[in-house]
């Protein structure tokens, strides 16, 4: 071998060592406790995911849209009786959505309007199991419903606690988004408390930036332990997708509501009888310039609870059963969570006087559209 030679050798032999000898060097203390960190994290994710998926269910709908009865001059000739003849064809329209076992004998929550006029749903199981369902009843005043299915063996999701939440906290949602059944993503908790969306008609939102995408609605949000403590029901965006911004009934909320359609088919929620507005600084100047805060009264029901205690248009509601009140959304929650029946003080400012009216709070009426009721 040549001096040439020899150096080249000599320079490849001493990289090798170098190279060899920075690898056994590998990662500092801190960086092995961060990544093990991470890992640990994963791990609690997969955990919860593990935990909570088999009572994840895929919710498929099928509705009949009757068809249109096209205009023509016949049917003023003939009469009503041409309309089948003109009528165009019904269609079906399938939709997908999500929900999760909550017990054992086959009860489902998810969003209402995921099934809401449905002909007929499918519900398909982790275990590819296909059952037919039926709606118990659903609530369209929280955007949630409770639907049946029959059969042995059925996995069911442990209720967590939506009021024990933090901001910050992580969270896990598990769904079908566009149509990819049990696609688990995760995120933290953006915020808690949300009112005022315009989603749904009583609104105590959990939001979150976990990917919440359309096929999602009805499914769950879990906690590291994979409890249940939210049900996905909307996301504000520009373009469909996920935005990072996705709205959650809470899970106290949405079992009470639970309870009460497997039991009755229906919501019971207190009834005021007003048609509330916010309360801005004109209408405080104009009508009530000794409140600094509270909910105006923009009109009242006849016969109603409010009317009959001496409620007015006009009036600013301050306080309800010795709670201060602020806005819209929260004396709406006070007035549906207070049991039909009770007796209870209403504060409220009428132009520089300040009255207390005695309330017996009646049960709210039914819609007759379908959706949410007006006024509280």
């Amino acid at each position: 071998m040549t001096g040439t030679g020899r150096r080249i050798g000599l320079i490849a032999l001493i990289t090798v060592i170098c190279g060899a000898a920075v690898a056994a060097q590998g990662l500092t203390a801190d960086e092995e406790r961060a990544i093990s960190t991470a890992e640990d994290l994963g791990l609690a994710f997969a955990a919860a995911a593990r935990v909570a998926s088999p009572a994840v269910v895929n919710i498929s709908t099928t509705t009949i849209i009757p068809g249109v009865v096209s205009r023509s001059p016949l049917r003023d000739f003939f009469g009503r009786g041409l309309d089948d003849m003109l009528r165009g064809r019904d269609r079906e329209v399938h939709s997908l959505g999500s929900g999760c076992l909550i017990s054992a004998e086959g009860h489902i929550i998810t969003n209402n309007h995921v099934v809401a006029g449905a002909t007929e749903i499918t519900v398909t199981l982790a275990d590819d199991r296909e059952l037919p369902g039926r709606v118990l009843g659903a609530d369209p005043a929280t955007d949630l419903a409770v639907v049946k299915v029959e059969d042995e063996g059925l996995p069911w999701i442990r209720w967590g606690d939506s009021a024990a939440l933090q901001v910050g906290e992580w969270v896990v949602a598990i769904g079908s988004p566009f149509g990819l059944a049990h696609t688990v993503t995760a995120g933290i908790i953006s915020a808690t408390g949300r009112t005022d969306i315009g989603i749904i008609g009583y609104e105590d939102l959990i939001q979150t930036d976990a990917a919440i995408n359309p096929g999602n609605s009805g499914g769950p949000l879990i906690n590291l332990r994979g409890e249940l403590v939210g049900i996905n029901t909307a996301i504000a965006s520009r373009s469909g997708g996920s935005a990072g911004v996705g709205f959650a009934v809470p899970s106290n909320m949405a079992r009470v509501v639970a309870r009460q359609l497997i039991e009755t088919g229906a919501v019971v929620r207190g009834w005021l009888g007003v048609i509330p507005r916010e309360l801005s600084p004109e209408l405080a100047r104009r009508y009530a310039p000794a409140a600094s805060s509270g909910v105006f009264v923009e009109a009242v029901y006849r016969n109603h609870p409010a009317i009959n205690a001496g409620i007015q248009p006009g009036d600013v509601i301050v306080a309800w059963n010795g709670t201060e009140v602020v806005t819209v959304g929260q004396l709406g929650k006070l007035v549906a969570d207070t049991p039909v029946g009770s007796e209870i003080s209403v504060e409220l400012v009428r132009g520089t006087q300040r009255h207390t009216a005695k309330v017996t709070v009646a049960r709210q009426p039914m819609p007759s559209s379908g959706g949410p009721v007006k006024g509280l």
